[in-house]
């Protein structure tokens, strides 16, 4: 098995840092770490509740291999898979060419923190960041706890907190998000749940995975639960020391770690934050922490209703994979602003990812749906920012049977509508085009759906359209013409001021 070569005096000055930065103490401050104590947080900081689309990345030496998926460095390990059959033919054996073997190939040459800062502006995004570790291993921060990290080795740059520094200089919010939890190993004696994806490599006596060196053991999860759990808090907690994040993305799995390591972690989040006077959110998956102190996310899913807790759906720009991988299928931009209305009429918000290549570079295809998604919120944005849901999210014929995670795909039509609102503003979001002159009914402005509560009108304007819309309300809807002319195919805003 190859190895990268390490001194013994750089591992022991590595692990005797480690020790010294687990050690979370959290005295004198305002939240203690238990769940009383902490609910008394506001779990939906304002920003948030303001900002409704964000943007991150999933980059990393994930990215070298840019094959089949994200899961490529658990698959490359399971004989038989497409991936590891790839990985024979292309690098060799799993345990000839380990998943550690990728590390020096992750260069990031082309990284430019700035650049990618103005692409997230530029596409309407309130907030960004990137995967500050994911469930290989990999650290894209300087990292004291965890040797594989991007300043020690690969890129040998702080690419997280590089980007960090030009997130926040543009106004931005800043994320983490974090899939570590996966990454600890907890089948290893039982042979016939090796395979369980609960723990994200497999462990397997013929391959890395197995190692019970210090170094490679860290990164294939293979150590005890005490010490997994102690290096999660600790570098939980560097990165709120070192780069202050606004958001804080917890993949699946965090069941693995004990409440009090929760409570610890939640408990120095929002002390951080109260001391820097700023608010912070973190959100959790299929209630793996308290509603009371944080947000749930719904992955590649989302409400079928409106709920009055605030919530987060991401989704992928691509098809397929979350990281790089060559040939990647994209969504339409279409198809992304559709979900990104749905999200906010029924009070989320949505984080949509991007896959940029080993190199740095976000390729052009992926560049150019942020900018077009730009280009409506320039138009459109007021309907999305700041705005609450209505009294009904909205009309039309495409259902969406089921809220949770990974939701088959929904196409909506001309007809779907959806509704937010601002003030004495109500935006009513057409979902399509239904074609020029075309008379629309918006049905929700009626006593069958709202009862004695129908706003009277007073004005209604298309956004990006300058000239007069005609309307008329009744007692069957309220109604207008589409302009002679295409004002958007994917998405048109009518903006409805009431008396």
């Amino acid at each position: 098995m190859k190895k990268i070569i390490v001194t013994l005096g750089l591992i022991i000055f590595i692990w005797g840092c480690k020790e010294k930065a687990t050690k979370v103490e959290i005295t004198n401050n305002k939240y203690e770490a238990d769940w009383e104590s902490l609910s008394n947080y506001k779990e939906a900081a304002e920003w948030f509740k303001d900002a409704k689309f964000g943007i991150y990345a999933h980059w990393g030496v994930m990215s070298v291999p840019a094959y089949a998926n994200d899961w490529y460095a658990r698959n490359m390990h399971i004989e038989g898979s497409n991936e590891y059959k790839h990985h024979v033919e292309t690098y060799g054996k799993p345990s000839e060419f380990g998943y550690h073997d990728f590390v020096p190939m992750f260069k990031a040459e082309n990284f430019d923190a700035e650049a990618w800062a103005d692409l997230f502006k530029k596409s309407g995004a309130k907030f960004a960041g990137l995967v500050a570790e994911h469930h290989d291993g990999w650290s894209n921060w300087g990292s004291k706890i965890n040797p594989w990290n991007a300043v020690d080795m690969g890129p040998k740059r702080d690419v997280y907190g590089e980007l960090a520094k030009a997130i926040h200089e543009r106004d931005m919010k800043l994320v983490a998000s974090f899939h570590i939890a996966r990454n600890l190993q907890i089948f290893k004696e039982q042979p016939q749940k090796w395979l369980n994806d609960t723990s994200y490599f497999p462990y397997n006596p013929k391959m890395p995975t197995s190692s019970e060196d210090p170094l490679f053991a860290k990164m294939y999860g293979n150590i005890s639960k005490d010490k997994f759990r102690e290096d999660w808090l600790g570098q939980l907690k560097e990165v709120i020391d070192n780069y202050s994040p606004d958001l804080i993305y917890f993949d699946s799995q965090t069941q693995k770690i004990p409440e009090s390591y929760k409570k610890a972690f939640a408990a120095y989040y929002f002390n951080d934050a109260d001391k820097k006077n700023k608010e912070v959110v973190f959100t959790h998956k299929e209630g793996e922490f308290p509603k009371s102190v944080s947000l749930e996310d719904f992955e590649k899913g989302r409400m079928n209703r409106i709920t009055e807790e605030f919530w987060l759906t991401d989704e992928t720009v691509s098809l397929g994979s979350w990281s790089y991988t060559e040939n990647l299928a994209l969504k339409t931009t279409a198809e992304i602003i559709h979900v990104l209305v749905d999200v906010v009429s029924k009070n989320g918000a949505l984080m949509l990812n991007v896959s940029p290549k080993a190199n740095g570079i976000i390729p052009e295809n992926q560049q150019n749906i942020l900018l077009e998604i730009g280009e409506w919120l320039n138009v459109n944005g007021e309907a999305i920012y700041e705005t609450r849901p209505w009294k009904v999210f909205g009309e039309g014929p495409t259902k969406q049977e089921k809220s949770g995670m990974f939701l088959d795909k929904i196409t909506y039509t001309a007809q779907d509508v959806r509704y937010t609102k601002k003030g004495n503003t109500i935006y009513a979001i057409v979902l399509g085009w239904p074609g020029e002159h075309v008379p629309v009914t918006l049905n929700s402005f009626t006593s069958d759906i709202l009862g004695k509560q129908v706003p009277n009108v007073d004005k209604l304007s298309i956004l990006g359209y300058q000239k007069d819309v005609v309307f008329n309300q009744d007692d069957t809807g309220l109604h207008f013409k589409t302009p002679r002319e295409i004002i958007d195919n994917r998405s048109f805003v009518v903006k409805i001021e009431i008396k």
